[in-house]
């Protein structure tokens, strides 16, 4: 019992000294003002022990669709046909260009959302989470044919995203409806 105690004083000790350093960093400017207003200690920590993988190379629009989805359940595309993949698209009711504007938008103001490409008729953001810096990727493709707005929404690593990946995608709708 004494050397649990123990254990656990050593692994306190190290977190509030992990939070020092990164407040001094901070305090110092060695963490830039943008990244230090926008994120808390903890998101920050979590960076220490970032998780982003590598970047797809499979990203992208071409002629008209994404890449499909692995096989993994970590991922949701509204162009999947299979039932644990697929999420509806979004429709819309104001011209296109409103529409996927507003997609713009929405991404923009949300906090662990970053546009890294943005086109008339495609957007690729990435989200990181807050506390480990998983980065999954997620694309929204103006389908003006069809007169929806496809979506698709992968992690980058491992098997399971708990369902991340389809609450994000839900939660972004129901902020664009």
């Amino acid at each position: 019992m004494k050397k649990l105690i123990e254990s656990v004083g050593k692994i306190q000790s190290f977190f509030v000294l992990l939070t020092v350093m990164v407040l001094i960093l901070t305090h110092l400017a060695l963490v830039p003002p943008a990244l230090a207003s926008r994120f808390s200690v903890s998101p920050v920590l979590g960076s220490l022990f970032s998780f982003s993988g590598t970047p797809p190379t499979n990203l992208g629009v071409e002629q008209g669709k994404f890449a499909p989805c692995p096989p993994s359940p970590n991922c949701v595309s509204s162009q999947s046909i299979d039932a644990e993949h697929q999420i509806e698209p979004f429709s819309y009711k104001d011209d296109p260009e409103t529409a996927f504007k507003q997609i713009q938008t929405i991404l923009e103001n949300t906090e662990n959302a970053a546009i890294i490409k943005d086109e008339t008729n495609y957007i690729y953001a990435e989200f990181t989470s807050p506390l480990m810096g998983f980065v999954d990727d997620v694309e929204f493709y103006l389908d003006e044919q069809e007169g929806l707005i496809q979506v698709r929404s992968a992690s980058r690593l491992g098997e399971s995203d708990l369902g991340v990946n389809r609450k994000r995608i839900e939660t972004i709708r129901e902020q664009f409806q």
